[in-house]
């Protein structure tokens, strides 16, 4: 017979079952991504419940409509939509640079001229460069510098129940980070947008060009919503990265990690190739499931509990 003091272990919540296929918004006129539900077993996937909250799988394929077909004409709370936007206008994110000053780190080693950032020299081709100018120019030196290589980033943002208070300022906060380092007009890296609940909205495709603004008012225009299906926001996030010819890709995935519908979503995120989780903690949230979803992803975690948070933990997990 248990104590009288002992506290009581959590009552497991109903599972909820979905009856019908998801649903893949995107733009009408964009390239239609097709989502193919399968109930195989990723690698590193195990028997455990589904964060708690029971499992489904299904066969079916995702129906695909159209976006403005889910967005509200406007937000369903304007001051919340306002503060939003005020943080995605003022909040920079401190840019990994593109060239590291050393032969250390992360990127590719590659021959280029001297531009006052390496002393690696580059014997070979400075000799060949010396046997034609024996006075060259401190540019037409050759040098050795590691360099970044694109990166192609996809967003999950988590907007089950409702966007409003720290929850849309934490999700403001990430899109604009990522807008900002991702997709400035001297970088190759690239940038995509997925909304998930119960389903899911393709908010911005890897080849559409769009502010941070109009991101982040598309969600807010995403109606309020219960359910949270991990798993299918997944799949949709694997699609899209699918699309992209650049080698280093990687999800980013913004929840509680509440999941409590669809299939187990480790069997998704072992399918990733890098899954990295920004985890809201600043209520209800699953941290046992975030910490399998990371791990199966070969990604990192990071907890975030304001909209503060976003920029470091960004930095910490897309680190080169």
């Amino acid at each position: 017979m248990p104590g009288a003091h002992e506290t009581p272990a959590p009552r497991r919540r109903t599972p909820k079952t979905l009856t019908e296929a998801p649903s893949l918004f995107q733009d009408d006129n964009g390239s239609p991504l097709v989502v193919d539900l399968a109930d195989g077993r990723g690698e590193g996937a195990d028997d455990r419940p589904a964060g708690g909250q029971g499992v489904l799988v299904t066969m079916q394929r995702a129906r695909r409509r159209d976006l403005e077909e889910l967005l509200e004409d406007t937000p369903a709370d304007g001051e919340v939509a306002a503060l939003a936007r005020r943080i995605a206008r003022s909040l920079t994110v401190r840019r990994r640079p593109r060239v590291a000053s050393s032969g250390r780190g992360a990127g590719r080693l590659q021959p280029m001229p001297y531009r006052y950032r390496s002393d690696d020299i580059d014997i070979d081709r400075t000799l060949e460069v010396l046997a034609e100018r024996p006075h060259p120019e401190d540019t037409e030196i050759v040098v050795r510098e590691r360099v970044r290589s694109p990166r192609a980033v996809v967003l999950m943002a988590d907007v089950s129940g409702s966007m409003r208070g720290e929850k849309a300022r934490i999700t403001a906060a990430a899109v604009a980070a990522l807008t900002a380092d991702l997709t400035g007009a001297a970088t190759d890296d690239q940038l995509a947008l997925v909304a998930f609940w119960s389903d899911a909205a393709l908010v911005k495709s890897f080849d559409a060009r769009m502010p941070a603004a109009r991101m982040l008012d598309r969600l807010l225009r995403i109606p309020a919503r219960g359910l949270t299906n991990v798993s299918f926001g997944l799949e949709v996030a694997r699609a899209e990265l699918a699309r992209t010819p650049v080698r280093r890709r990687s999800i980013v995935l913004l929840s509680d990690a509440v999941h409590n519908a669809g299939p187990d979503p480790r069997i998704a995120a072992a399918r990733c190739g890098e899954l990295h989780v920004m985890l809201e903690s600043d209520g209800e949230h699953d941290a046992d499931l975030a910490v399998d979803l990371a791990r199966l992803g070969r990604g990192r975690l990071a907890p975030v509990a304001t909209h503060r948070d976003v920029a470091p933990a960004l930095n910490h997990l897309l680190i080169d």
